[in-house]
């Protein structure tokens, strides 16, 4: 198997995380704290499934939030020296270089006005709008438009032309990366000379 270059994880995919798993965290707290009351509730005593549904309610809320901690870390973009992969822990891709057009650099902000947007998507990107995010132009999507939006945060695609928006904490060396695999100058090392060219060499006057 061909070597890849290192893992980048995706910053959109963990910002968008971080927002959501301590509120879930927080709720499913509150879930197993409400159930101490409904125990200790004389109705409680006699319907035991009150209290005991409200402790499960709140224990799986608490091991969601747990996962989706954990996934942030499942998020991640690896170049290839014939295609890129992007992964999520529900979608993964191979986008061949074959059909990346070109690759620019852009402001988050530029892309995504943040004064445009309205509610958690403008809570998402205000603090990302001075990131440097990498655009990659496609000649053709790798997978259908449809189905990759709904596994991706909306901040992947700017318009609904072929391509992706790449936003990872280092972007000069993600683009050096992309760049040099896709030249190939991760191939292998040059082979010696041969041995009639090492024969002539040796013959000339030192």
């Amino acid at each position: 198997m061909a070597r890849g270059g290192r893992r980048h994880p995706l910053v959109i995919y963990r910002q968008v995380l971080n927002r959501w798993w301590p509120k879930t965290l927080g709720l499913g707290i509150l879930l197993l704290a409400l159930a101490w009351p409904i125990y200790k509730d004389p109705l409680g005593q006699v319907q035991s499934w009150r209290w005991m549904d409200m402790l499960a309610l709140g224990a799986g809320t608490i091991l969601f939030a747990l996962l989706l901690l954990a996934m942030r870390g499942m998020a991640y973009v690896q170049i290839f020296p014939t295609y890129l992969k992007l992964v999520t822990p529900f979608l993964r891709l191979n986008i061949s270089h074959k059909r990346l057009r070109r690759s620019t650099t852009t402001e988050m902000r530029a892309l995504f006005p943040p004064d445009r947007m309205r509610g958690w998507k403008r809570d998402v990107i205000a603090p990302l709008g001075g990131r440097t995010a990498v655009v990659l132009e496609l000649n053709g999507w790798p997978a259908s438009p449809k189905y990759m939006r709904v596994f991706l945060s909306p901040f992947f695609f700017k318009d609904k032309t072929p391509h992706f928006v790449i936003l990872v904490d280092d972007w000069m060396r993600f683009s050096t990366e992309l760049e040099s695999l896709r030249r190939g100058d991760a191939a292998a090392p040059p082979k010696p000379p041969r041995a009639q060219d090492q024969s002539i060499l040796s013959r000339l006057p030192r």
